[in-house]
Formats: structure tokens, C-alpha cells, sequence
């Protein structure tokens, strides 16, 4: 019996995207937590004994800025070598020969497979065969898979891949494959690498992404970690066991309003979905998006009150929990109106009107073209489309540059939400204020219009 470790994606010293605009963020926490996580995969790999470790690509996340990032990933590979455990990687899209300039010697544990076409190595006093390729360049498009040699006979073979196999949603379509392209080869475990969510795509042989070490941004949520392997006398898959290594553990809280009206509230609620949260993250520093969800009578006030406000209380729900143990990456509002907006509508022609119009409402894709905004409108930038630069322009000015500012990337639909949001409790309220008047809406337009 022999066991191996199967991992991919470690992105050394990434990037987070954004933390410079966010003074209030554990930043050596976050800066540090690939390394950390590296560290915790060695550990493990000593700890267990392993014969083997396999890295599925991406080690790196690019052109090192300096040679730190190599020194550290040579250090961890030093650790294995003094423990007498092998290391067989690939290179993948992200640290690929054409990406990586700086290069170190690696120590004599390391077995990196080639870019140019798939080698095979069979391991000495195991009845293990290797077979991997790494990227040439950052984009390989064609299928890698059908380059693999066949299975070789009475050993357990591996294939060593980077690829998004049939496509995943949020990665590009790098080295694609199919299922069977895979089981033509005959091998008895495929280990993956490009894809960060964790998968076990097949067990007939066993395909499997061990999805990344460490999450590394709000969408890249839950456990993260690397794949333990057992391999029995008759060369068959005893099990395999998922290990988290992450030492941030990035979660989207969802806190329900439904139904609550009152500030005080809205902080109990805070405070249970960030304890549940924090429970989850089982001792990690929990990076938390808290997202406001249900019909609440406090919609419209979520949108309107500064975003500080609502910051301000959930930062204080995670102060009660302990000190380092909540960053608010962020706080967003996706509630809805407790308004019946149908009947509001049928009520009044000016409602059914705005509801048609913020229904067929659809952004415009961003472009360097000044056509895309009115002529002379220096307040809204030209990714703001014409339906999107009349609805802001009814705004008052200081809310119309902050939503202006968030009109691209991943806010883009938030803040097309936040719009309906104010622009529909506005309506609504100004309905339901008028409807408790002596006169109807309709007839203050007419009065209005005489």
C-alpha cells in the first residue's frame, strides 16, 4: 500500500485584488495566507507519511516581483526532500514557461514534467507511472489529454493535467478534454489542476480537482485544501480524503430581514448569521461578505443610508465575537420591498411605467467610446448607458458619483439593484402617502397639469 497527496492551484503570494482600499483589513493575514497554507501542506505531508505529492499547476501566480516567492516554494519543496517524499508537478496556465522568467535550481525530490510533449516517470519501489505535461505558454487551447501515452501495465498510473476539462463556469477554457478522453488513456487516477472548486468529477478511474489551497477573494468560498490518497496491494483506490489547509476562510453571510423594520433588529441578525459563520470557519479568521436578503420595510433605507452606516453595525457584531476572528471584506443590500409593486402599478400608471422600464433595463458592455453617454455629461462615466445616465441623473449628486463610480466589474449588477431599489421605495412611498391623502395620485396630476 502506498499514499499519496494530490494538490494544484497554490498561487503563491497572489494578489488580493482591492485590499489597498481597505485600511481596515488584516492585510499580513491575507498577504501571508498562500504561504501559510503551503506550510500546512507540507506538514501534512510529513505528518502522514506519504510517498508522493503531486501539484496540478498554478504554483505560481505569475512572474515573481522578486525571487522571494521562489526561495519560499524551494524552501517548503527542501522540507519534503529532508522527509524522503517526491514531488511531481506540472506548470499551469499561471506560472507557465513563457510566464515564469526567474528560475531556481529545484532540490533532487522535484521531478518536473516537460512543456513540450507528456513524459512518464515510474517511481522507484512503488509500482507507480507519472505521466504529465505542463503549459508552454499562458494559453493552451488545444487537448493536452490525447498527447498522454498509454497506461503502462502493472503499475498504478497517474496523469498529471491543467485543463478545464468541459468547461467551468469563472475559468478559462484551458487544455479541454472530455471524460472519455481521459478513460482512453487507461490510467486509474487523473489528477487535476486550473479548476479552484474542489470536484470529484468521476470514480471510473478517478477523476478528480482538488481545488486550491487557499481562497483568495469573496467568490472563492468554504474549505479549501488538497486531496490524501490510499492505494491498496491491488493497486485499487482504497479512499480518498479531503484535508482543509486554508488559514482564511472567505464566506458570503446571508443575514434575512424578512420582515424586520428596526435598526436593533437587524443587529441580532448580523450577529447570529456572523457566530454561525465563524463556527464554520472552525478557528480560521473568517472574510466575510455580508449580504442583506429578504422583504424588509428597511429596503429602501438599506439603499439610501450611507454604506458606512450599515459597515459600521455589522463591524461591531464581529468585535463581539473576539478580536481577529471576522474581517467585513464587504457589505452589500439584496433585499426587496415589503410594497405589493403589481398592485402598486395597477394603481398608478406612473408605477406600472417605471417597473416596465427598470425591467427591460440591461446594462451596456463598458467601452472607451464617448457615445456612450450623453454629450457634455462629465458627472457619469461612458460605461453608464443612456437609460442608466437618466435614471442616476434623478439622484441627488453626491449619490449619483458613488453609483457612477461602481458602474463596471463585479458591482455593476449591485449597483444597478441599489438604483431600482431607491428609485422604486421612492415611488412606492410617495404612493402609499398620497393613497392615505384625501385625493388620489391621478387627480394631483391633473390638479397639476390644469
Amino acid at each position: 500500500m502506498f499514499r499519496f497527496l494530490h494538490a494544484a492551484d497554490l498561487h503563491l503570494d497572489s494578489p488580493l485584488r482591492g485590499l489597498e482600499q481597505k485600511p481596515d483589513a488584516p492585510a499580513d493575514t491575507l498577504r501571508g495566507a498562500t504561504r501559510r497554507a503551503l506550510e500546512n501542506l507540507v506538514d501534512l505531508a510529513i505528518g502522514r507519511e506519504v510517498d508522493f505529492v503531486l501539484i496540478a499547476g498554478d504554483v505560481f501566480d505569475g512572474d515573481w516581483k522578486d525571487y522571494s516567492t521562489g526561495l519560499f516554494f524551494r524552501g517548503q519543496l527542501a522540507r519534503l526532500d529532508r522527509a524522503g517524499i517526491q514531488v511531481h508537478l506540472i506548470a499551469g496556465n499561471h506560472d507557465a514557461a513563457s510566464v515564469v522568467t526567474r528560475h531556481l535550481q529545484p532540490p533532487k525530490n522535484v521531478h518536473t514534467h516537460s512543456t513540450r510533449k507528456a513524459d512518464s516517470v515510474e517511481l522507484d519501489g512503488l509500482p507507480v507511472a507519472i505521466h504529465g505535461r505542463g503549459f508552454p505558454n499562458r494559453a493552451v487551447v488545444e487537448n493536452l489529454a490525447l498527447d498522454y501515452p498509454v497506461a503502462v501495465p502493472g503499475r498504478f498510473n497517474i496523469g498529471l493535467l491543467h485543463t478545464s476539462l468541459t468547461g467551468r463556469s469563472g475559468h478559462d477554457n484551458y487544455a479541454p478534454c472530455s471524460i472519455d478522453d481521459l478513460r482512453s488513456r487507461g490510467y486509474d487516477y487523473w489528477a487535476l489542476g486550473h479548476i479552484h472548486q474542489p470536484e470529484v468529477v468521476g470514480e471510473n478511474p478517478w477523476i478528480v480537482f482538488p481545488g486550491n489551497l487557499q481562497g483568495r477573494h469573496a467568490r472563492e468560498t468554504g474549505p479549501r485544501g488538497c486531496c490524501l490518497v490510499e492505494v491498496d496491494d491491488a493497486l485499487q483506490v482504497g479512499g480518498v480524503e479531503w484535508h482543509h489547509l486554508d488559514v482564511v476562510r472567505w464566506d458570503r453571510v446571508e443575514v434575512a430581514l424578512d420582515g424586520v423594520d428596526r435598526d436593533a433588529a437587524v443587529d441580532d441578525a448580523v450577529a447570529a448569521a456572523l457566530a454561525a459563520a465563524v463556527a464554520r470557519a472552525d478557528g480560521r479568521l473568517l472574510a466575510a461578505r455580508v449580504v442583506f436578503t429578504g422583504a424588509t420595510p428597511l429596503h429602501g433605507a438599506l439603499h439610501r443610508r450611507e454604506r458606512q452606516h450599515w459597515r459600521s453595525r455589522c463591524l461591531a457584531a464581529a468585535q463581539d465575537l473576539g478580536d481577529d476572528r471576522v474581517w467585513i471584506e464587504k457589505v452589500e443590500a439584496a433585499t426587496s420591498p415589503v410594497h405589493d409593486l403589481a398592485e402598486l402599478a395597477a394603481r398608478d400608471p406612473l408605477m406600472e411605467l417605471v417597473l416596465r422600464s427598470l425591467d427591460q433595463w440591461r446594462p451596456a458592455p463598458a467601452t472607451d467610446s464617448s457615445d456612450d453617454a450623453d454629450a457634455g455629461d462629465e458627472a457619469l462615466p461612458a460605461s453608464v448607458p443612456h437609460a442608466g445616465a437618466d435614471v442616476l441623473r434623478a439622484l441627488p449628486p453626491d449619490l449619483q458619483r458613488e453609483l457612477a463610480a461602481d458602474w463596471h466589474g463585479e458591482r455593476l449588477e449591485t449597483t444597478i439593484n441599489e438604483v431600482r431599489a431607491m428609485v422604486l421605495d421612492a415611488l412606492a412611498n410617495r404612493q402609499s402617502g398620497d393613497a392615505a391623502g384625501s385625493e388620489p395620485l391621478a387627480a394631483d396630476r391633473q390638479g397639476g397639469a390644469a
